[in-house]
C-alpha cells in the first residue's frame, strides 16, 4: 500500500512541474509577442493538400501585414489594421477580409494577453529544440484555432499553422527572421485604386 502512494505523490510530483512549465512557457511566449513591434521573414506555406509556395512576409504592429509570395502563386496579402486585402493577381480579384476572421491577429495585436479568457491554450509540448502550443478564440465562432511554434534556442516563433475554411491544414514557416528594423507605412497599404474602397 505504500508503494501505492508513493507513485501516486511521484505522479503528482511530474503534473506539478509539468504544469509550472507550461505556466512559465505561456508566459515566456506573451512576453515574446507583446515584445515584437516589427518583423521581416522569408517564408514557406505548405498546405494539407499538397500545394506549397513561398515568400517575403512583414508585420508592423499593431495589425499591419503584407505577405508577397515570390513563386508562381501570384498572390498578396496586404492589411493596412482597418482590413485586410487578398489579391488573387491571375484572377485580378480582389477579397477584403475582417480582422476579426483572421487567426493571425494573435501575432499582429499590440497587447497580447494569453489568459484564458479572450484567449485560450491547450495542445502544450516542449522538448529540447522547440515549444508548441495551439490557442483558440474563446470569444469568436469566426476564427479558427492558430498553433505557434518557436524555437527555444534563441526563443523565436518558426512556424505557425491554421485550419482554412475548407478544412485545410495551412502551415507557415518562418526563415531569415529580423526584428525591430524601420517599415514605411506605405508596405501596408493596398495601391490598386480599382479595388481600393478607401480611394473612391
Amino acid at each position: 500500500m505504500k508503494n501505492i502512494f508513493g507513485i501516486v505523490a511521484i505522479l503528482l510530483s511530474f503534473s506539478s512541474i509539468a504544469q509550472a512549465d507550461e505556466a512559465e512557457s505561456i508566459q515566456k511566449i506573451e512576453i515574446y509577442l507583446n515584445s515584437i513591434k516589427t518583423m521581416e521573414a522569408d517564408f514557406i506555406q505548405i498546405a494539407s493538400n499538397g500545394a506549397s509556395s513561398q515568400g517575403k512576409l512583414f508585420i508592423k504592429k499593431p495589425n499591419k501585414i503584407n505577405m508577397e509570395y515570390t513563386d508562381d502563386t501570384n498572390i498578396s496579402l496586404i492589411g493596412d489594421g482597418k482590413y485586410v486585402v487578398y489579391h488573387d493577381k491571375d484572377l485580378d480579384q480582389v477579397t477584403h477580409i475582417s480582422y476579426k476572421d483572421i487567426p493571425a491577429t494573435l501575432i499582429l495585436a499590440n497587447d497580447i494577453k494569453i489568459d484564458g479568457k479572450k484567449l485560450k491554450a491547450h495542445n502544450f509540448y516542449k522538448d529540447g529544440g522547440i515549444t508548441s502550443v495551439t490557442f483558440e478564440y474563446t470569444e469568436s465562432d469566426n476564427i479558427g484555432p492558430i498553433t505557434l511554434v518557436f524555437n527555444n534556442e534563441p526563443f523565436e516563433l518558426k512556424q505557425w499553422k491554421i485550419i482554412d475554411p475548407q478544412g485545410i491544414e495551412i502551415s507557415l514557416s518562418l526563415y531569415n527572421i529580423k526584428r525591430d528594423m524601420k517599415l514605411n507605412d506605405s508596405m501596408f497599404r493596398f495601391k490598386d485604386k480599382k479595388f481600393d474602397p478607401l480611394s473612391n
